[in-house]
């Protein structure tokens, strides 16, 4: 559903819907930006934990459930820098934000980020014995 272009400038899509995605596609495989869902059958919780563990990008994932008992075990779980649980796409800038595996380097936000401005610097100093 959707995926055609929208507008007459630029690289847009309509927001777009894959059913029945397979682990091998590439819409399955890659770390695609932009409004699209891949949608795929799971037989249970943990089959889709491994099959989300198994992507080469872990930028972030979303759990929705009303059992937090289970949205805990997904979570801890996943292989993903960031994860939503019963909320998507939510940024504070006091919580650090970044990816695990191929998705991205160090992380932006919170302490972590102001982390990659900083420079540590360590000065040892022989300090002369007083002669009195």
């Amino acid at each position: 559903t959707g995926g055609a272009r929208f507008g007459d400038r630029g690289y847009f899509v309509q927001p777009t819907v894959f059913s029945d995605v397979s682990d091998d596609m590439k819409i399955c495989r890659e770390e695609i930006f932009g409004p699209v869902q891949a949608i795929q059958k799971v037989k249970n919780m943990d089959d889709a934990i491994e099959r989300a563990n198994k992507n080469n990008y872990g930028l972030a994932a979303a759990v929705f459930s009303q059992d937090l008992g289970k949205t805990h075990y997904v979570a801890n779980s996943l292989r993903a820098g960031t994860i939503w649980v019963n909320t998507y796409n939510t940024f504070s800038a006091a919580a650090p934000f970044g990816g695990y595996k191929e998705s991205g380097i160090g992380r932006e936000l919170g302490q972590y980020g102001l982390d990659n401005y900083t420079e540590v610097k360590t000065v040892t100093m022989a300090i002369p014995k007083k002669n009195s």
